[in-house]
């Protein structure tokens, strides 16, 4: 392990984000449209809310599972980024989650931790440095 760890252009990690939304986009399909046959099948009087939980629960679980796993989504090692913790260990599933809630908050409002990045000291997003985590290059 270095001691200064390189951390990818904001331009390589958007790419990536665009093709894990493609990836997202697929995984909350086939979440949602199960969720959907099993909200028929049993007849569930709150179908769409029971269909938007298990497809929210889905992708998060999703992204936790593979940042504490391995550190990479599939995008994220196709660009050859890896994530961990600002001492360079792996990520615990509860910092996981809570990267992923702050991911989606800073995107959702208006891009804000895009916009961090450009004046953070490391280039690091600000989901990340809220979580104590960072994306390095692999």
């Amino acid at each position: 392990m270095t001691a200064r760890a390189v951390t990818p252009g904001v331009s390589r990690r958007l790419l990536s984000l665009v093709y894990e939304i493609l990836l997202l986009i697929a995984i909350a399909l086939f979440a949602g449209g199960a969720a959907a046959a099993l909200a028929h099948i049993t007849s569930i009087a709150y179908t769409r809310l029971f269909t938007q939980t298990i497809g929210t629960v889905t992708c998060a679980a999703y992204f936790t599972w593979q940042w504490h796993r391995s550190g990479q989504t599939l995008p994220m090692k196709t660009w050859r980024m890896r994530l961990e913790t600002v001492d360079g260990m792996r990520v615990a599933v509860p910092r996981a989650m809570l990267r992923a809630t702050l991911a989606t908050a800073g995107y959702l409002l208006l891009g804000i931790s895009v916009i961090w990045a450009f004046i953070d000291r490391d280039r690091q997003f600000l989901h990340d440095r809220l979580a104590g985590t960072r994306l390095v290059v692999t």
